[in-house]
């Protein structure tokens, strides 16, 4: 206390100066309209900015929850956009389109945004984690899928978090068809680069064409039918040459992967269910 008195003491001229301005200003413009409109005008302009930032500051901290909610609906639009050229093609007596029975099947669906906290694309044998588990209803074996396209299929679960096998791993094994072709193969990944895997056992009387896209044939219990995977880049033999294997540029860039959804449908549920006791029965038959 004695130290705080002795400064004030020390410079209590300064005090008494930095008093006399600020009445001074005061009475500058108070009682003067010229002074007065100057420092209005000067004010309004310092809060006009402070404003600014403020806003800027904001919009970039509710960045995340609107990429967030674009990603979910872009996976929505997707969809919808299936479903119109379902019908569009019906309508033009395309038989092929006719008999598809997934796409119908998209409304029902319920699709949980969930955001990448670890992403992996060098190892063999990848993993994604999700921020999403078994509270938010993400259970084992569901599909996974990005605005873009298809990402993988949840592996493990625990209350808050997922762990996904995504395309980018020697374990994924997802059922695809050539778009508009109706040959079907499956999606593999050996290493290599991130942007490219291949479809295996595709029929050699199938007639495609570069640049044909490639999406989910829906005969998997994970994914419906439709859901972009890629597109066709080159052809190769099969090691055996009684097939075709099938470059894919996949649609999903996973360098940058940050924000998914995670499909949930109790029809899969209940497919998978089925198709299991189907596999377990028949090993006791065997």
């Amino acid at each position: 206390m004695k130290n705080l008195i002795a400064f004030i003491v020390k410079y209590h001229h300064w005090f008494v100066f930095l008093i006399l301005e600020v009445i001074s200003a005061i009475l500058l413009f108070q009682y003067n309209s010229y002074q007065g409109s100057v420092w209005f005008s000067s004010a309004n302009v310092a809060a006009g900015k402070v404003y600014e930032w403020s806003s800027e500051v904001e919009s970039f901290f509710s960045l995340t929850k609107v990429n967030e909610e674009l990603t979910q609906r872009n996976t929505y639009l997707e969809h919808q956009v299936a479903k119109l050229s379902e019908k569009l093609s019906s309508i033009s007596g395309d038989s092929a389109f006719m008999q598809s029975t997934q796409l119908k099947m998209l409304a029902q669906y319920k699709l949980i945004p969930a955001k990448v906290i670890t992403n992996e694309i060098s190892k063999p044998d990848n993993l994604i984690t999700l921020d999403k588990g078994e509270t938010d209803g993400v259970h084992k074996d569901m599909g996974v899928v990005s605005g873009t396209g298809v990402v993988g299929i949840v592996y493990m679960t625990s209350s808050h978090y997922s762990i996904v096998i995504p395309v980018l791993s020697s374990q994924s094994n997802i059922s695809c068809t050539i778009e508009k072709r109706g040959y079907f193969g499956y999606l593999h990944w050996n290493g290599g680069p991130c942007s490219l895997a291949y479809m295996d056992d595709v029929p050699r009387h199938a007639h495609f064409r570069r640049g044909d896209n490639v999406v989910t044939s829906g005969y998997s219990s994970i994914f419906p039918e439709g859901i972009m995977v890629g597109k066709v880049g080159y052809v190769f033999n099969s090691a055996d040459g009684l097939s075709y294997r099938v470059q894919v540029k996949l649609s999903t860039d996973f360098g940058r992967l940050r924000d998914v959804c995670v499909i949930a449908d109790d029809s899969m549920k209940e497919r998978l269910q089925l198709m299991r006791a189907a596999q377990d029965s028949t090993k006791v038959v065997r």
